[in-house]
């Protein structure tokens, strides 16, 4: 290594000790300046090398040791003095050759500089592309390989620098195209990791036509349809569409635009008994036994159809089909069809109307469609219930007992507006006035011996934005009907020992079977809330007023019945029906079930119809209508209340006399209610 020793540490001489302080083949010994100050001076004790500030002593100290002596003074005199030092064994650079020299090295090193700077960025931008890329020397051995390269082929570059390109990709065609010199455009390749590639390789050739190498470039295709599959959701949808039509219950097949079956799944092979190998590939007509192709004619009118019964496959298995066309962006690209096993079906219908049943035991939820009845008059009651359904105003239903008041209160509340809102029923007769009072008004806390801490709600506040059904509310008492009439008129409750009102927003439908006229003039029923409630009257018939219903309502109560009873009877003969029709049935619809089910309990087991022997003695009843009827219309001249009140009175009479005087009993045989017997017994003085 040679020594240099820098005599001036002016700018001149600051620049050259900072050139050649970092050059490999040389070394500064010292650094020489008469003004200990200079910049020079100050750099050279700051990186270490000696400083003088007399020259020719250091050179006759030192002068073996020095190799060059560069002259950065300027000074003509001291450059002659020094030349008198120049040997074989030490040189003599001016300054000015120096700085030649420096500017030529600073140049060197801020190109090299510029090189590293775009060779890293280079790197920095091919490591950060998606794509991978690898560079191969013309021997074939691995010189370059980014980052996405890495991952894509699965190795590391500290494994794989240098190495040969085979032992890497085993199946690479660089060497290939080393020995060609053409490259390769859109190739794909599979590697040994099972990732598939797309991949162009191209020769390195210099502008001698000289071969320097060769690089490849590749897109991982796995990657971009995962990509492409999530960003669409695509893959989450067939996993999901493939599991539904897979596990449904449902038999599905699909063909394309042209008639040919492309999928089935396993409920239609266990339908149908064919298997894939039957169907797929094969035209839509293959597994028909009966009837048309619906696939063929949903391809023809690019409409769903629905509905259509055939036959299918060897067994000709009775089924119902839907289908439907499969459009994409406006082409028809083929046909799906749903296959329904009819037999299933009339099963699940069964087993629907059996949950129906068993709901309807649970939360007696009724609809229009519980409603048995196409006669006039029941028509008539219904199309006013509908209407009165569809306004907020108070409902009054009249009828006879067991003409099926309740079901039209639930109807009319489930077809209205509240129908997702709380139903709240009442039997106005079945409680005592005090109870009822607390009971519909709710109570402030110590309103009463007994009474809850707290207070409790009544059931207009439960019923609030709801509706409310008051049956029976013919038998309210006076002070009861003036509440009442408070809540329709101000909508708003006071609680039992209460002092602020509560303001309540409640439909109201009340029932009464008895007449409220008679009651006005009785002067047991007040006027003003007669009004009230006869906004909408609703006059329910009683079932000898529909004998044309009959039929109907017998083949509902024989299902309902079967489902109660655990039966399969089918229908009933038309003798029996005809016997039905010539009785008066005083206890309507609730009676004719009765019957009914008297009937099928003593039918035998393996009996599907219910013949004229099934049904209990009605002859007594008819006799004893007969009498009825015959002791109603005697009297030339009484009016047709007073008869009816006369024989009501004998009835009630002889039962309390029967019951021992048993009011309780007495209310039972003759299936009324208490409060309603109570009243009765006043009204006759029968007590």
């Amino acid at each position: 290594m040679k020594k240099v020793l820098i005599i001036g540490a002016g700018k001149g001489g600051s620049s050259l000790l900072k050139t050649l302080h970092v050059a490999s083949k040389l070394q500064v010994a010292a650094v020489i300046d008469r003004n200990p100050f200079a910049s020079g001076v100050k750099l050279a004790e700051k990186l270490g090398i000696s400083v003088s500030l007399d020259w020719e002593q250091w050179l006759a100290e030192n002068h073996a040791s020095v190799d060059i002596v560069i002259d950065a003074t300027g000074d003509e005199e001291v450059l002659a003095k020094l030349m008198t030092y120049s040997n074989t064994k030490t040189q003599v650079i001016p300054g000015s050759i120096a700085h030649i020299i420096s500017d030529m090295i600073e140049e060197k090193e801020d190109l090299l500089e510029h090189m590293e700077f775009q060779s890293n960025n280079q790197k920095l931008i091919l490591d950060i592309i998606r794509d991978g890329m690898i560079v191969v020397s013309k021997q074939g051995r691995i010189e370059f390989i980014n980052n996405s390269a890495e991952n894509i082929v699965g190795v590391t570059k500290t494994d794989v620098l240098g190495k040969d390109i085979t032992t890497v990709i085993e199946n690479s065609r660089l060497p290939d195209v080393l020995r060609t010199r053409q490259k390769e455009i859109n190739q794909k390749l599979n590697l040994e990791n099972g990732r598939r590639i797309i991949t162009t390789r191209m020769p390195i050739i210099n502008d001698q036509e000289q071969l320097l190498g060769a690089f490849a470039i590749f897109k991982d295709i796995s990657e971009i349809l995962d990509l492409a599959e999530e960003n669409t959701d695509l893959k989450e949808i067939k996993t999901m569409l493939e599991a539904i039509i897979q596990s449904s219950e449902e038999a599905i097949s699909v063909v394309d635009e042209n008639g040919t079956g492309i999928m089935i799944n396993p409920a239609y092979t266990r339908i149908t008994g064919l298997a894939e190998k039957d169907v797929v590939g094969k035209p839509a007509t293959v597994d028909i036994s009966e009837g048309e192709s619906v696939h063929m004619k949903v391809l023809e009118t690019r409409r769903p159809i629905r509905d259509v019964r055939m036959k299918v496959g060897p067994v000709k298995k009775d089924v119902m089909v839907n289908a439907a066309p499969v459009i994409v962006d406006g082409k028809l690209k083929g046909s799906v069809g749903v296959l329904h096993d009819v037999s299933k079906i009339q099963s699940l219908t069964s087993e629907l109307k059996r949950a129906r049943q068993i709901i309807r035991n649970l939360e007696a939820k009724y609809t229009f469609d519980d409603i048995i009845g196409a006669s006039s008059e029941m028509r008539l009651a219904l199309e006013k219930a509908k209407v009165g359904a569809r306004t907020p105003a108070t409902v009054l239903l009249r009828g006879e007992s067991g003409t099926g008041k309740e079901l039209f209160a639930h109807a009319i509340h489930n077809e209205s507006e509240r129908k997702h809102r709380k139903f709240i029923r009442v039997n106005c007769a079945a409680l005592s006035e005090a109870v009822l009072e607390s009971e519909l008004f709710g109570y402030e806390e110590g309103a009463f011996t007994g009474a809850k801490r707290g207070g409790k709600i009544g059931l207009f506040e439960e019923a609030n934005q709801g509706s409310i059904f008051l049956d029976e509310i013919g038998e309210l008492s006076h002070n009861m009907q003036a509440k009442l009439l408070r809540v329709l008129q101000e909508n708003e409750i006071l609680r039992v020992g209460g002092t602020t009102p509560i303001m309540i927003n409640v439909r109201v439908i009340a029932a009464t079977n008895v007449n409220l006229e008679k009651s006005i003039m009785a002067k047991t029923f007040r006027e003003d809330l007669y009004y009230r409630l006869n906004k909408l009257p609703i006059f329910i018939p009683s079932l000898r007023e529909r004998l044309s219903d009959l039929p109907e309502l017998i083949h509902h109560l024989i299902q309902k019945l079967n489902q109660d009873y655990g039966r399969n009877v089918k229908s009933i003969s038309e003798e029996a029906i005809d016997q039905l029709y010539h009785y008066d049935w005083p206890g309507n619809v609730r009676e004719l079930e009765n019957v009914i089910g008297r009937a099928m309990i003593y039918m035998d087991i393996s009996k599907e119809i219910i013949e004229t022997a099934h049904l209990p003695n009605l002859s007594g009843e008819m006799h004893h209508t007969e009498q009825t009827v015959s002791k109603i219309t005697s009297g030339e001249n009484k009016a047709l209340q007073d008869r009816m009140d006369a024989y009501e009175k004998e009835v009630i009479a002889k039962a309390y006399k029967e019951n021992n005087h048993n009011k309780t009993k007495t209310a039972r045989a003759l299936q009324i209610s208490i409060r309603n017997l109570y009243y009765k017994l006043e009204k006759y003085r029968l007590e």
